[in-house]
């Protein structure tokens, strides 16, 4: 197989840890009750002085009544997101009935979205429920919306293929955050 190189240079900072490439992080003015405050999605659904920055430093495209959508930021596929409950809950039996509709309408309205904006042809969407599953915030339950299209890379690859992701999260994000 040959090795195929791709620039892609924001993906240093997950690599090393980075930090101070970005401006220097919001702090919350306010958190919402049962918060873990080292959660990354408990942050993003906190209150902030200045809410427009707040959002698009966390890359929030939407906050409702009981949810919260942004995008991963180490993102499978291009404007692969994530569609949580804002309140800090780990397992699907503690979700209201107005999380659990709230969290579907949303993954809904986000599909129609991408067929739109990005031209998605297709989506993986699920979550994964608890550490030995693969959750990576196990506390914070979360549905992921991978965006697919005919002849893409598998999911996930295991091999070492080459994944090229297209946009960047900022370009995204302005993109998904206009009025239609």
């Amino acid at each position: 197989m040959d090795e195929q190189r791709l620039w892609a240079p924001w993906r240093m900072n997950y690599i090393a840890g980075a930090r101070g490439v970005e401006p220097t992080p919001l702090e919350p003015i306010a958190w919402l009750p049962g918060a873990e405050p080292t959660c990354f999605i408990c942050k993003a659904a906190a209150a902030y002085a200045d809410e427009r920055a707040a959002r698009q430093q966390n890359l929030v495209l939407e906050v409702s009544n009981h949810t919260i959508t942004l995008l991963n930021l180490y993102p499978y596929n291009n404007g692969h997101l994530l569609v949580s409950p804002r309140r800090h809950v780990g397992e699907f039996g503690d979700l209201t009935d107005a999380e659990h509709l709230e969290a579907i309408q949303s993954l809904v309205r986000y599909t129609q979205r991408y067929r739109e904006v990005i031209n998605a042809e297709g989506f993986n969407i699920g979550l994964n429920l608890g550490r030995p599953a693969g959750a990576g915030v196990p506390g914070h339950l979360h549905w992921h919306l991978v965006p697919r299209w005919n002849g893409d890379n598998n999911f996930m690859p295991v091999t070492g293929d080459s994944r090229v992701i297209s946009q960047s999260l900022r370009e995204l994000w302005e993109a998904l955050t206009k009025s239609h």
